[in-house]
């Protein structure tokens, strides 16, 4: 803000009072979405849209649930033999741990699917796993002056919390098998995960095209900068820009938003 609290402006040096295009809100906010983040992973957009591309476009839990459907339709037919439906109980449970590793991904050290939370992991390893994520938090990356995306996902709704969750669901099969029950039953409640997985990807690759049309408005006002800082005169834009950025913005690289999942 300018000393009198409004919006701060540049000014040509030769012209006093007549203002750059670009007022100094503009400028802040555009210089602080394409500057780099801390760490020096890119800017927000650059860091959010790198993070939900392999959200979204990396479905290893889709593939691991559409296989335990295929193996529990196996297993329900009442021909095989103990040694197959062992075969079969085995492999579920080694989808088991991948779906657990999948809940647990992290992007630059932070939980994708812990919501604001900074656990360690957002499900625990107890059995079944619990989610220890914020229920409801959201993390969220400005990419413009007006609006802001979310780069995370609930674990707890896309994956359940401890019996109530997909592990518990993937082991009750398991058991299921083992003990000769009809496992038939379970595949209604896995094509429900299935779907929630499906359509967490679908709001993610929304959130997506927000950020690449972020990206490209922003690369076009970044031309719009470069273009007017040589008519600057008499100013250390460098300066200037850094000032601004710490008038007009007041949020910090929280996180280190979301990657490889759904």
């Amino acid at each position: 803000m300018g000393a009198g609290g409004g919006p701060v402006q540049l000014e040509w040096a030769d012209r006093p009072g007549v203002a750059v295009p670009l007022d100094g809100g503009k400028l802040a906010g555009a210089v602080s979405l394409l500057a780099r983040a801390s760490g020096g992973t890119g800017g927000a957009i650059s860091e959010a849209a790198a993070a939900c591309n392999a959200f979204a476009n990396k479905p290893a839990t889709t593939n691991i649930l559409n296989r335990v459907r295929d193996l529990t339709i196996q297993a329900a037919n009442g021909s095989l033999t103990d040694p197959a439906k062992e075969a079969i109980a085995v492999e579920l449970e080694g989808l088991n741990k991948d779906l657990l590793s999948q809940a647990n991904t992290q992007y630059l050290g932070r939980n994708i699917f812990a919501g604001s939370s900074d656990t360690s992991g957002a499900f625990n390893n107890a059995t079944p796993p619990v989610f220890n994520g914020t229920p409801g938090s959201t993390v969220e990356r400005r990419i413009d002056a007006n609006q802001t995306v979310r780069v995370d996902a609930d674990g707890g709704a896309i994956f359940g919390d401890g019996a109530g969750s997909v592990f518990a669901l993937v082991s009750n099969v398991v058991a299921d098998i083992r003990s000769g029950a009809n496992v038939s039953a379970r595949l209604p409640a896995i094509a429900d995960r299935i779907n929630t997985v499906i359509a967490g990807r679908t709001e993610v690759g929304a959130r997506q095209a927000k950020i690449l049309s972020a990206q490209d408005t922003n690369d076009g006002m970044k031309l719009t900068l470069d273009a007017q800082r040589s008519g600057i005169e008499d100013a250390d834009i460098g300066k200037v820009v850094l000032d601004l950025k710490l008038q007009e913005t007041n949020y910090q690289v929280a996180l280190a938003v979301t990657a490889k999942t759904l």
